[in-house]
Formats: structure tokens, sequence, C-alpha cells
């Protein structure tokens, strides 16, 4: 257990599915968690602390940046989790994710979602972390970013291609991890400390035939556990990870190793 006691830390997309694990974990490491999600509402018991706004929009997350310092004086850590990406679990019509296809707007709105979001959070919220000691930030990329998607695991259990992985999340999953290495080398000076997580796939309802595919290309021969990624995240929020900067950890059951 990594002691967070004191520790006000802002957690972006804390309604996703890694999200809401990591809010619970940080928690339970008595931290005191600061959420931002578009949607309106939240499932977590501590509603006060929850804040709803579209992160693309920095206007709305400078307005909520004024409302969390004049509650709470400081903040010590921010966790880049928010994301927007198309879902084999979604099923929804998937012929535009083929990149002939593929929109442009769609384009825009997953690089918006996945790569602009993060850039205004941590130009926002940046200049408060580095006036406090031990500050952090950690960014979420994907196995994505690092290894092409294949697709073949998208194929139906009559080999039928019924999905796509769409061209914008990968890339932009890769500039999160180049981004992180800018803002360590950047902020290095301050001793604020800036590290990407990039998580494999996670289970979350999708078909036994994704399931079985996907876990066959992993060493451990398994899909992600949230706690998986989130006991990551509690290690890098502590202190026990103080003399960690610009590194990206894969969280990937062996994928992208072999």
């Amino acid at each position: 257990m990594y002691s967070l006691k004191g520790k006000n830390i802002i957690v972006t997309g804390s309604e996703g599915l890694l999200g809401k694990d990591i809010v619970k974990n940080l928690q339970k490491n008595q931290a005191n968690i600061l959420m931002i999600d578009i949607k309106k509402k939240t499932s977590n018991k501590n509603k006060k602390n929850y804040y709803s706004c579209d992160l693309t929009n920095k206007n709305s997350v400078l307005e909520i940046s004024k409302q969390i310092l004049k509650k709470y004086k400081y903040i010590n850590g921010l966790i880049n989790c928010a994301s927007v990406q198309d879902k084999i679990e979604d099923k929804k019509d998937h012929h535009n994710l083929k990149f002939e296809n593929f929109p442009l707007s769609s384009w825009d709105h997953m690089i918006k979602g996945n790569l602009n979001s993060m850039f205004i959070c941590s130009q926002i919220f940046g200049k408060y972390l580095i006036m406090k000691k031990k500050s952090f930030i950690i960014n979420f990329s994907s196995t994505y970013g690092i290894v092409g998607p294949d697709n073949n695991i998208y194929k139906d259990k009559n080999n039928k291609q019924t999905f796509f992985k769409n061209p914008a999340y990968p890339t932009a999953k890769g500039a999160v991890i180049s981004f992180t290495k800018y803002l360590a080398s950047y902020w290095g000076y301050t001793g604020l400390r800036v590290n990407c997580i990039s998580p494999g796939g996670v289970r979350n309802n999708q078909n036994n035939t994704f399931i079985k595919k996907y876990s066959a290309k992993t060493i451990l021969n398994r899909m992600a556990k949230p706690e998986d990624i989130s006991n990551v995240v509690n290690f890098l929020a502590s202190d026990k990870s103080e003399y960690m900067t610009g590194s990206n950890i894969v969280v990937d059951g062996g994928w992208t190793a072999i």
C-alpha cells in the first residue's frame, strides 16, 4: 500500500472503465481525488469533488481549475486518463472505421479527445503542480501507441472482419508518449515528474471470440483487469517512484514483448 494522505490529485476521465478503478484505488490510499469527466453526474459517492467538463474546451478547463484551486489551494498530481475511442464491444456499424472510409471529422474528434485534451489540462494545471514538491503527471497512452493494431483479432467466429481499429486512436496514443517525454524534459528542473502508462486491452464485456484471440497474443494469456492498471498508477503517484520521469510503463501482459 502506498500512502497518499494529504495529496490532492486530479483524475480526468474519472467515469470511464479505468478512471473509476483508478479513483477507487487512490481513495483507498487516502488521496483526495478531484474527478473530471464529460458526463453530467458521477457514480462516485464523493460527489462534491466531481466536475463535469469538456476537456477539449480550454475555457471550460480554465473555469474548473479556478474552482478547484479556490477550494483546495494546491494540487499534487494530474492523471490524464480521459480518452475517446471506438470499441468492439460498442456493437456499432464499423464500416467507416476502415482507413479508406474514415471521415476527417472523426479523425479530428479522436485527436481532440485523446491529445488536445491532455495538452490543455497539462498546460493549465502544470503551472500549479510545479509549485509543489514531489508533484507528478501521469499520462495514458496505449499498446497501440507502440505497435500497430492487429485487425485480425477483430474478426468474428466465422472469420469475417466486423471491426477495424481506427487510424486516429493509435496516432494520438503514439503522440502521447512523445508528449510525456517533452513535458518531463521541460519541467524536470522544477522536480515535477511526468510519466506515461500504456495499457493493453482491458476486459469489458467483449465477445468470447475476441477475448480468446486477444488473450492468445499475450504472454500471460489473458486480457487486463482494471486493477492491473490502477496498481501501477498508485506506484507512480507515490514517493516510491520519485526517481522516475519521462518513462512509459507498458502494462500489456507481454503483448509487445513478442
